[in-house]
């Protein structure tokens, strides 16, 4: 295909992905606009939002390459100058990077069904690498996707080696995005700050209401009505950190609770997809406890 040739659903056109953030002032959109044009960019998705209150101005841009006159080395460096100049943030992607991802799961399988079952029909962007679990129970299934399972079993006694040979595993294969798809462990500094808003975890939306083990046992018990899913990027406090996605369902007295269960499952699937779509696709930029989601 030539580069004048229209694109095809197999081999769309690579862009750069710009996310950006700076104290607000007039003239930075059109110092980023005016980069793009004058090297030849053809800018496909622009959107940008301020923050009055914090006097925060974020943008994400997104651009061909096709025709662009500098390389991506050249790019970053251009960038970085207009950038610095206006005390700007920025990070720089490309469509066609290969995003390798790592699944973390535990016992309940539903989000890395869904998860495994979304790559296979190619309708989630990244690329599954490997799969890790404190229990051997889902090896059969991740090898029927052709992937690898490492089973690495934790204690309290023994959690510092295991989050030791989590990082070996994770580094090896070559991980840039982890997704706790309903793993039960609470991961440490030593691995939350190895992946810096790069771990990705989903969890009911009781908290902080209903937390502990049982949490649709005390909603049930007390005829909540609403039950939901958040994602959020893992911090070192639980579960805490910056929400990417959220969503609720209606319940009511009806319901048992095999229904809140199975309701709340339904939901944790769809929203960690979501959220994973979201950070793949760039589309997430994190501004103190917040997200900006474009």
């Amino acid at each position: 295909m030539s580069q004048s040739d229209p694109a095809s659903p197999t081999q769309p056109r690579p862009t750069a992905r710009l996310l950006l953030s700076a104290r607000d002032r007039p003239g930075l959109v059109a110092a980023i606009a005016n980069f793009i044009y004058s090297n030849g960019g053809d800018v496909t998705q622009a959107d940008q939002h301020t923050d009055e209150e914090e006097g925060m101005f974020f943008q994400r841009v997104e651009f061909r390459l096709d025709e662009f006159e500098l390389s991506r080395d050249e790019l970053r460096a251009a960038l970085a100058d207009i950038t610095n100049s206006l005390n700007m943030n920025c990070s720089v992607r490309y469509s066609d990077e290969e995003r390798r991802v790592a699944v973390l799961v535990s016992r309940q399988s539903h989000c890395l069904v869904d998860l495994l079952g979304r790559w296979h029909a190619n309708e989630l962007p990244g690329k599954p690498v490997v799969v890790v679990s404190n229990h051997p129970d889902h090896a059969e299934l991740v090898g029927h996707f052709g992937l690898p399972f490492h089973y690495l079993p934790v204690t309290s006694e023994t959690r510092q080696a295991q989050e030791a040979a989590l990082l070996e595993v994770l580094s090896e294969a070559g991980v840039e995005l982890v997704v706790l798809a309903r793993y039960m462990q609470i991961l440490t500094a030593q691995v939350i700050d190895a992946y810096k808003y790069r771990v990705i975890n989903i969890h009911h939306s009781f908290l902080p209401a209903f937390s502990g083990g049982r949490p649709y046992h005390q909603a049930h018990a007390r005829g909540v009505k609403l039950i939901g899913a958040t994602a959020h990027y893992a911090t070192v406090d639980l579960d805490e950190g910056p929400i990417i996605e959220q969503d609720t369902a209606r319940v009511s007295h009806r319901d048992g609770l095999d229904d809140l269960e199975r309701t709340g499952r339904d939901l944790e699937t769809v929203v960690l997809a979501r959220a994973v779509r979201l950070h793949l696709l760039d589309r997430v930029l994190v501004y103190g406890r917040k997200t900006v989601v474009f």
